[in-house]
């Protein structure tokens, strides 16, 4: 069949078919963001800010000491999250806080942060002890998990396994830099092309 008996196919078959008249359509659909999500936006804290007092050290959602700690944000692959809660990534550097005031501790958290991402380190530990002999117990760990979860460069965060401090400990996964994401992209477009 050649292409113009083709064409004069689908002219035939197409001969009784009306144009649409109206060509755009409406959608009803319309997203509403909840008050509480807007304000979970609006805590949650990039590492560049100049203000340390923006991560609180007044209140924290207490833990008990053998709680695990876990969050992982949205975008997380559940393997990553999975290799990170199982200890498998190598730790790049370590933070003890042991002996710190919860100011200190807050200052040595932010700035911990900071110079990681600044040296593209990735994932970090971070040891908090597991406060049973505080008062009240787990004090530095629960203001240390409420911290974590506040800052947006924390991508995810679990108690770490028993020989990097069980959950005295935490691992922390921290966002790619725009370097290390375009390196990865060029890395996988040469293995696909």
């Amino acid at each position: 069949m050649s292409n113009q008996d083709e064409l004069d196919l689908f002219k035939q078959m197409m001969g009784d078919v009306k144009p649409i008249k109206q060509d755009t359509a409406e959608l009803k659909k319309t997203h509403t963001v909840s008050d509480s999500q807007l304000a979970k936006r609006q805590a949650a804290t990039w590492l560049s800010e100049q203000d340390p007092e923006y991560l609180s050290v007044d209140h924290a959602e207490m833990l008990k000491p053998e709680d695990i700690i876990e969050f992982k944000k949205d975008g997380v692959q559940e393997g990553v999250y999975r290799k990170l809660r199982l200890g498998k990534y190598p730790i790049q550097a370590k933070l003890d806080l042991h002996r710190r005031t919860l100011k200190e501790a807050r200052d040595d958290v932010v700035g911990f942060l900071k110079q990681c991402i600044q040296l593209d380190i990735r994932t970090v530990l971070i040891v908090h002890g597991r406060g049973e002999k505080s008062n009240p117990p787990a004090l530095m760990k629960s203001y240390v998990a409420s911290w974590l979860n506040q800052i947006k460069d924390v991508q995810c965060v679990h108690s770490a396994q028993r020989f990097h401090g069980g959950t005295g400990a935490v691992y922390v996964l921290l966002r790619k830099s725009a370097d290390k994401k375009l390196e990865n992209r060029e890395r996988h477009q040469k293995r696909m092309g």
